[in-house]
């Protein structure tokens, strides 16, 4: 391990420490591998993977957690197993794959780049190991509150205590408002009545107190002709203490309307020893309420929730029995029982079962005074049951697998999965299925079936016959699959082509006493130059002699058919597979042209007249030179028939002349050439069309070897007089020159400032203006350079780079020369 590994390992066992002292309570000592679904495995590592750690971190976490080594174990394997079935990688981000995986210790793993766990994220990814206990979220999740509400009327059955304050309204005869606030003897004292004691009497008490002491100085609230009404104003405070297995043990001051749901979720609720199903209200020492929270959690129903009164005292007793229910269930969690609750009871806890949970029995595991037993509890005994503490409960899910299933498959008109009826045969599955289609294919047909140690057998059958009655019918089990193939999978997909001098050439579904013309109006019919004469229809050979050397490979036929494709007696019938060629009718040609530009009296198209007209013809006809032509620098551009008319029957293809273009750039690039114009230069090699013509010769010499046969697309252009020959490549400053014939190929290279210092000078060569190439040639020890030519361009390249040799190379050179020193003086002794 290098020094950055060493430091990575280090800072991140420093950062385990750190998680593991702020999460001490966070204790997995206890943790079951074995107790663990695959299911809460699978979310521990994704969420390991959200978070970005590798399974050797993992591992590790759970280390410091305080798990013991042999679950750690346990849990690598589980990992792995359920990595291989779900065919997930075993590397994750943030493992080292170079790092050798060790299975003898937990804490060897260590990779690069290792993130510090923070305290949340490592409690959020071993979540799963620990159960949470139905209930604890309630008072922990902040967005529930338990506030009483301040701004609602007065609850008549409030008990009126020192420091509350009295809204007192008269309205009627007599009218009146008092705001008095009761003194700690619960005293108020009234204008004209005198003092009246309210201290512990409810509102609706307080009510008739004050009403019949005020009766005497206002007579019309006797009468009912004045009445009285009591409410609070300021509200007062009350102390009471909460105490047992709580979260936040304390004497709290809370709201006079305050309830014991106020009180518990001020407190944060019962902790991890404390019972949600006794929650205990003392009150002058007797318990005047117990308080179940699965009423409300399940329910909704806050059942004896009753307002607190100052001096109260909450008690969280220890619960007695808790067991836990995992699985397929819908709410798995820690659940608390009482004594006279069954397994039944539990079951609803949990909010009963998942739509994939094997409900026929569950599996408990217990503890006794030894050890741990498993047993099975049947869905009869659900209701008699009765839990112990510390049971575990495991739901499984229910097979993957039917019961009653048949299938059927392939040519009937309903495919698919059907029930297995008592007594159900082939004939009845298909009856079933809607019977088979019209393409059914009778001889046979098979059914797939699991033998009882779940291998495969294949059981044939003459579907004809089975239908007809004539052979005894197939009882089928259950998983059997029926397979019923059409005539058409049996067999090659008929198919007839057609090519040629049609409008839409190609592959057509062959059918029955389908005709020639059929497939010709299929193929959009005859193109304008096509022959109905001499159609070749070619044939597949089944039955050639192998053994001999002049065996036929295919029947060819020659037919003729009406140019308009009318109905005759003697339509030539098709098979599967026939291919059809259309030729073009004999001496049919499509016009061609070439183009003349430049110096001559009237440059443009030109249509070729005969087969074998030259060069010097299309001049003549394009009236003949001008006074300024240059006819040295003549050219001819032939981009060949295909890419001047594409639509032309008669071109021919010149892909091979392109790939000896690309060639010969790559064999310039080898000598050099690469690099010296760039991208630009290395296309127009590829795309040149170039051919160097000497039109002065033509002109003197017509119907000469000279003079070129014209082609399709041919462009002969003319220029005027040139005057400048053009330097590129590796010269020190490239550019184009006055043309004078006194000059030689290197006065021009000096021109250009001469070679630079990557200059391939052997390679130099020179472009003429009518397309033709020449390079110079060695004489001896003497350069013959090319005779420069108006409108010419002297091209440079550049020198092949080289790769220089390396310490290693200069070692194994080294070794190869005191090798063959060796060997020599061992040959000379």
């Amino acid at each position: 391990m290098n020094f950055k590994n060493t430091i990575t390992a280090v800072l991140f066992f420093v950062a385990v420490l750190i998680a593991q002292s702020a999460y001490s309570q966070a204790n997995y000592a206890d943790t079951k591998v074995d107790d663990l679904t695959d299911a809460q495995i699978k979310q521990m590592i994704q969420r390991a993977e959200s978070v970005g750690y590798s399974d050797a971190q993992l591992e590790q976490m759970a280390a410091a957690q305080g798990m013991k080594p042999g679950e750690v174990q346990k849990l690598r394997d589980r990992v792995d197993k359920i990595r291989k079935t779900t065919g997930d990688v075993a590397v994750k981000p943030g493992m080292d794959v170079s790092t050798d995986r060790q299975s003898d210790t937990t804490t060897n793993k260590i990779t690069k780049n290792t993130k510090t766990p923070t305290s949340k994220k490592q409690a959020d990814i071993f979540s799963e190991f620990k159960p949470k206990i139905f209930g604890a979220e309630l008072f922990a999740n902040s967005n529930i509150s338990f506030e009483p509400n301040l701004r609602m009327a007065t609850p008549k059955s409030y008990v009126i205590g020192p420091d509350d304050e009295l809204l007192i309204d008269l309205s009627g005869d007599n009218e009146a408002s008092y705001k008095l606030k009761v003194n700690p003897e619960g005293i108020i004292t009234l204008q004209f009545v005198g003092p009246v004691a309210v201290g512990g009497l409810s509102i609706e008490q307080a009510i008739s107190k004050v009403k019949a002491k005020m009766s005497g100085t206002y007579p019309a609230l006797k009468s009912g002709r004045t009445a009285l009404s009591i409410n609070l104003g300021n509200i007062r405070s009350i102390k009471i203490t909460i105490l047992g297995e709580i979260v936040k043990p304390g004497s709290y001051t809370l709201s006079s309307l305050s309830t014991v749901f106020n009180a518990l979720n001020a407190s944060g609720g019962p902790n991890a020893n404390g019972s949600f199903r006794k929650i205990q209200v003392i009150r002058g020492n007797k318990v005047v309420s117990t308080i179940d929270v699965y009423d409300f959690l399940l329910n909704g129903i806050q059942k004896n929730n009753i307002r607190l009164q100052d001096q109260d005292v909450i008690n969280i007793p220890v619960y007695q029995s808790r067991v836990e229910m995992s699985g397929e269930v819908k709410r798995p969690a820690l659940f608390e029982v009482l004594s006279n609750e069954s397994l039944e009871d539990v079951i609803r806890f949990a909010g009963g079962f998942s739509d994939k949970a094997y409900t026929a029995q569950v599996k408990v595991l217990q503890n006794t005074n030894k050890e741990r037993k498993i047993s099975d509890v049947s869905a009869e005994k659900f209701a008699t049951y009765g839990p112990l503490n510390g049971d575990k409960y495991i739901v499984e899910s229910i097979l993957d697998r039917f019961e009653n299933r048949v299938e059927i498959a392939g040519a009937i008109f309903r495919p698919g999965q059907y029930e297995l009826d008592k007594g159900l045969t082939l004939k009845g599955l298909i009856s079933k299925a809607d019977g088979i289609r019209e393409d059914a294919f009778l001889n046979r047909g098979y059914i797939s079936r699991l033998n009882p140690d779940n291998s495969l057998a294949l059981i044939s059958f003459d579907l004809n016959k089975v239908l007809n009655g004539t052979e005894a019918d197939v009882l089928l089990f259950r998983e059997d699959k029926v397979t019923i193939s059409s005539i058409f999978d049996l067999r090659d997909e008929y198919k007839v082509s057609i090519q040629g001098e049609v409008r839409a050439p190609g592959i057509f579904d062959y059918a029955d006493n389908m005709r020639l013309e059929d497939v010709i109006q299929m193929a959009g019919g005859f193109k304008e130059g096509a022959t109905p004469n001499r159609i070749e229809i070619s044939r597949r050979i089944k039955n050639s002699d192998a053994m001999s050397a002049s065996a036929l490979t295919a029947e060819v036929f020659n037919v003729s058919v009406d140019p308009n494709l009318k109905i005759v007696d003697t339509d030539f019938v098709l098979k599967p597979f026939d291919v059809v060629s259309i030729r073009s009718a004999e001496g049919y040609q499509i016009q061609k042209q070439v183009k003349v530009e430049g110096e001559v009296l009237y440059p443009g198209t030109y249509t070729i007249m005969q087969k074998n007209e030259r060069i010097s013809d299309v001049i003549k006809r394009a009236g003949g030179l001008t006074q300024t032509a240059y006819p040295d620098g003549a050219s001819l551009k032939r981009p060949g028939a295909e890419k001047a008319n594409p639509n032309d029957k008669n071109a021919i293809n010149n892909k091979e002349e392109d790939d000896k273009k690309f060639l010969s750039l790559k064999r310039a690039q080898e000598v050099g050439t690469k690099d010296t114009a760039k991208a630009e230069v290395e296309e127009k090699l590829i795309q040149s069309d170039l051919v160097g013509i000497d039109l002065t010769q033509i002109l003197k010499k017509p119907q000469s070897r000279y003079d070129l046969i014209v082609e399709d697309g041919d462009i002969v252009r003319v220029p005027r007089q040139l005057q400048i020959v053009k330097v590129t490549g590796e010269v020190l400053n490239p550019n184009g020159i006055v043309y004078l014939p006194s000059k030689n190929f290197k006065q021009y290279i000096n021109g250009a400032g001469g070679y630079t210092a990557y200059a391939h000078k052997k390679g130099a060569y020179i472009k003429y203006a009518n397309g033709s190439v020449e390079a110079a040639r060695k004489f001896l020890f003497f350069n013959n350079y090319p005779k420069v030519k108006p409108g010419a361009e002297i091209m440079v390249p550049k020198k092949a780079e080289r790769e220089r040799m390396t310490a290693q190379s200069w070692i194994g050179l080294g070794t190869a020369i005191a090798s063959m020193g060796a060997i020599i003086v061992s040959l000379l002794r």
